[in-house]
């Protein structure tokens, strides 16, 4: 077990425990009218299994591309110029495009931010959810539709054998991030990439969302990379948090002591910008 400071402990690293995915050295560049520049430097970043692990900073500061580049999903004009990305025993970088699109899903799943726009509005939601495991186990999508009806349970949605059967439009955004979160439960992955994925709900369903994926840890162990610009959700949710500013890394720490003694001026700028923590700097519980 790691300890920075007396309020800085890692409780789910323990000897002899592999990180579920550990990135090291992460260098990504742009290219600009065919010339590279770096926009993500020396990035080092671990999450534990078992562990819900928060990376925050203001747009642009490079937190999804590191985490694109740790699915091999970074877009065309982007590259890694040097570093490692390990999924449990895997070298992420060296895999085939065949191999990652195993992993993906499998191994690895993303929850993205905006849910309506990554469903297909042209199909049943049921189906939507059950294509994962129709794509990497070989059956055919209605043979799976009971499993997909037990998903969207898993993820608190009422009546889910009649809501398999709706369309996306049919549904509140609240309901539609639960589907893509059961989505991404189809294959009950080591790990699970969440790229804002409160940010355009209510504050009730938001904080929905933020109880299943704790609950979702809870019960299998699930992993999870919790990627926000919110500290108040990273105080709700995370247990080690990752400040990103400019591409860089400048501060990391268990959430008690990020939020109690923020080392780094700028951590200590984005709390100062949030208006309403229930956080243990404000003495709230964390539930």
């Amino acid at each position: 077990m790691s300890v920075e400071t007396g309020q800085d402990i890692r409780v789910h690293e323990g000897a002899g425990r592999r990180p579920t995915l550990e990135i090291r050295d992460l260098n990504i560049e742009f290219s600009r009218r065919r010339v590279w520049t770096s926009v993500v430097y020396d990035v080092s970043l671990k999450i534990m299994p078992g562990e819900i692990v928060g990376v925050i900073g203001e747009s642009g500061s490079g937190k999804t591309l590191s985490a694109l580049a740790a699915l091999r999903l970074l877009p065309k004009q982007a590259r890694v110029a040097k570093g490692s990305v390990q999924l449990g025993d895997v070298d992420v970088l060296a895999q085939s495009e065949v191999a990652m699109r195993d992993l993906r899903g499998n191994r690895m799943a993303l929850i993205p931010q905006d849910a309506m726009q990554s469903l297909n509005p042209t199909m049943r939601v049921g189906l939507q959810v059950a294509e994962p495991i129709s794509l990497h186990r070989g059956k055919p999508l209605r043979s799976v539709a009971n499993v997909a009806t037990r998903l969207l349970e898993t993820v608190g949605i009422a009546r889910p054998a009649e809501r398999a059967k709706a369309f996306p439009h049919q549904f509140s955004g609240g309901m539609q991030q639960r589907a893509m979160i059961a989505m991404g439960l189809a294959l009950a992955p080591d790990l699970l990439i969440a790229d804002e994925p409160t940010t355009a709900l209510d504050v009730t369903v938001q904080a929905q969302v933020l109880k299943l994926l704790r609950d979702i840890r809870d019960a299998s162990g699930t992993s999870i990379l919790f990627i926000t610009h919110d500290l108040g959700v990273v105080a709700e949710l995370c247990d080690w948090v990752y400040v990103m500013r400019y591409g860089r890394i400048v501060e990391q720490g268990s959430v008690t002591r990020i939020f109690t003694e923020p080392k780094e001026e700028y951590t200590r700028m984005l709390l100062a910008a949030t208006p309403s923590l229930h956080s243990p700097l404000h003495g709230g519980k964390r539930s």
